[in-house]
C-alpha cells in the first residue's frame, strides 16, 4: 500500500515540471474560483439555512430553550453542511477538469517516456456515444456496489466493519477514478480498466486511500486531482504497462529513469 502513496506523492512533483504546468493552472484556477463563490455564498446564507432548518422542525421558541437548542444543533449542522459542500465541490470540480484530464495525462507520459501518446483515433460521433457509455456504466457498477454496502450497514453485528468497508470501496472508486485518463488514452474500457488495477489490488488501494485522505487537507485539496491523475499515470506505466505495446520501454531502466 506505501508504493501507492508513493505514487501520488510523485504525481504532486510531476505537476510542477514544464509542459505539464498549463494542464493543471487551468482546472484548478476554474476550480478555486468556484470554491470560493461556493464558500462565500454558503457563509452568507449559513445562518439564514440553520434558521430554516429549526423552524421546519418546528421547535418550540421558548427564549433561552429556542438558544440552547440552535446552540445544540450548531456544530451538527455544521458537519453535515461540510460533507455536502465537499461531495458538491468535488463532483463539479470533476465535471470541469474532465476535459483537461486526459490531455494532462498524455503530458505526463510523454515527460516520462520522451515519446508522443498514440491514442486511438476515432469520429467524434464513437468518442459521445462511448463518453455517455462509460458513464452510464460507471455509475451502474457503483450503484450496485453502493447498494451492497447498504444493505451490509444494516445487518447486525456484521455492520460493524462497513465503515471500513465504505473507506475501501471509495479508495478502490477514487483510483478507478484518476487511472481513467491514461487506460482510456491507450484504448482500454471501463471493465478492462478494472481487471488491470485489480491485479495489484493492494497497490491500487494504497493510491486510493492516499487521494481520500489528502481530499480533506487544505489547500493540498485543490491540486489533488491533477496529482491523481499524473501519479496514476507513472504508476501505470511502471508497474501495469505491457511490454508488447511499449518495445522502447522493455529495459526497466528505461522507465525507472524517471526525470
Amino acid at each position: 500500500m506505501l508504493n501507492g502513496t508513493y505514487y501520488f506523492l510523485k504525481g504532486l512533483m510531476l505537476i510542477t515540471k514544464s509542459g505539464i504546468r498549463i494542464w493543471v493552472v487551468i482546472p484548478v484556477s476554474i476550480n478555486i474560483i468556484l470554491f470560493s463563490i461556493l464558500t462565500y455564498y454558503s457563509l452568507l446564507y449559513f445562518p439564514i439555512m440553520l434558521d430554516t432548518v429549526i423552524t421546519y422542525l418546528q421547535l418550540p421558541d421558548w427564549g433561552i430553550v429556542f438558544a440552547i437548542i440552535r446552540w445544540i444543533m450548531l456544530p451538527l449542522f455544521i458537519v453535515f453542511a461540510m460533507i455536502a459542500f465537499f461531495f458538491i465541490f468535488t463532483f463539479v470540480a470533476n465535471l470541469i477538469s474532465e476535459p483537461f484530464n486526459g490531455a494532462l495525462s498524455r503530458a505526463v507520459e510523454r515527460y516520462i517516456t520522451g515519446r508522443k501518446v498514440k491514442s486511438p483515433s476515432e469520429s467524434i460521433f464513437k468518442i459521445i456515444i462511448g463518453f455517455i457509455g462509460e458513464k452510464l456504466e460507471k455509475l451502474w457498477y457503483y450503484f450496485k456496489w453502493m447498494l451492497l454496502l447498504i444493505i451490509i450497514s444494516f445487518i447486525p453485528i456484521i455492520n460493524i466493519i462497513s465503515p471500513i468497508l465504505w473507506f475501501l470501496f471509495s479508495a478502490w472508486i477514487a483510483a478507478l477514478e484518476y487511472a481513467d485518463p491514461v487506460l482510456s488514452n491507450h484504448g482500454y474500457s471501463v471493465p478492462e480498466q478494472r481487471k488491470i488495477l485489480a491485479k495489484k489490488r493492494m497497490l491500487t488501494l494504497g493510491f486510493g486511500i492516499s487521494v481520500i485522505v489528502a481530499m480533506f487537507i487544505p489547500i493540498i485539496n485543490f491540486f489533488v486531482m491533477p496529482a491523481a491523475i499524473a501519479g496514476a499515470t507513472q504508476m501505470w506505466l511502471q508497474q501495469f504497462y505491457d511490454a508488447n505495446d511499449f518495445p522502447h520501454m522493455k529495459d526497466m531502466n528505461y522507465i525507472n529513469n524517471i526525470r
